[in-house]
């Protein structure tokens, strides 16, 4: 049997694939837990310094990055497998990590889905895709973060609007809204966030960790709690090995070797 989330490394990237497109990479409490054990892998590996989520859509009419949470599931009594201690629906919406982590989208991405992509830090996306909470329909809510998550990322009325009526964004607007980084054709979203992951990881380790902890607190911490985050942030790259790295390979006109430390 395959598995039902796959974990690949690639140089300084983590390929993590939501593996179960016969049932359109609806989440069950193997993939939360799948899930879990991937990012656990991604976070304690040194050598890895981002991680790409994508799906599997192979014999799918429509693609589907991922529909939600396996409803099936949920009508049997097992919703509650559908999340993990620690890191919440999916075994991710709500994972704490340092490290960043891309989504690349082929498809649909409705429900708990789209909640994955929100949880994300970027989202590269194909043409084709489009993103939604269509929870209302099912009387249900958004209830891995979709309903403050989607509000930041495209602006309260543009969100009220999918929140309330269920319907999906297609990704040509949700590149617009700001929702979506890089939009490409068909097929090429795992290419395009690879080529974004090198770009990430030509940086240093260290400084793009630090830096993602305070922009994710910015959307809700006061100025002077954010002051304090990037005063620390600056600390930990000032007492860190690559920082003398960083200013040999400027002055003699290298690419720095970067160790992470």
């Amino acid at each position: 049997m395959a598995e039902i989330v796959t974990y690949e490394a690639r140089d300084r990237v983590a390929l993590i694939t939501l593996n179960r497109p016969e049932a359109r990479n609806a989440v069950n409490g193997d993939v939360a837990q799948a899930m879990e054990a991937a990012i656990d892998q991604m976070e304690n590996d040194d050598q890895i310094w981002v991680g790409i989520i994508q799906a599997n859509i192979e014999g799918q009419d429509r693609p589907v990055f991922c529909a939600g949470a396996d409803l099936k599931a949920i009508n049997s009594g097992a919703g509650g497998s559908l999340m993990t201690e620690r890191g919440g629906f999916a075994g991710f919406a709500y994972r704490e990590r340092k490290k960043p982590v891309i989504v690349a989208v082929d498809g649909l991405a409705t429900a708990g889905g789209c909640e994955i992509v929100l949880a994300a830090d970027l989202v590269v996306a194909t043409t084709r895709s489009a993103f939604g909470l269509a929870e209302a329909k099912r009387n249900l809510v958004a209830g891995a973060g979709g309903l403050f998550r989607l509000p930041r990322a495209i602006g309260r009325s543009a969100a009220m609007e999918l929140i309330l009526t269920g319907e999906p964004l297609p990704a040509q607007r949700a590149h617009e809204l700001g929702l979506v980084n890089r939009l490409v054709e068909p097929g090429e979203a795992t290419e395009e966030a690879l080529r974004l992951a090198a770009q990430i990881t030509a940086a240093a380790p260290l400084a793009v960790w630090e830096s993602r902890k305070v922009v994710l607190a910015a959307a809700t911490e006061d100025d002077d709690t954010l002051k304090r985050m990037t005063d620390a942030a600056m600390g930990v790259v000032m007492r860190s090995e690559d920082i003398g790295e960083g200013l040999t390979a400027f002055i003699e006109k290298r690419a720095p070797q970067w160790k992470g430390r």
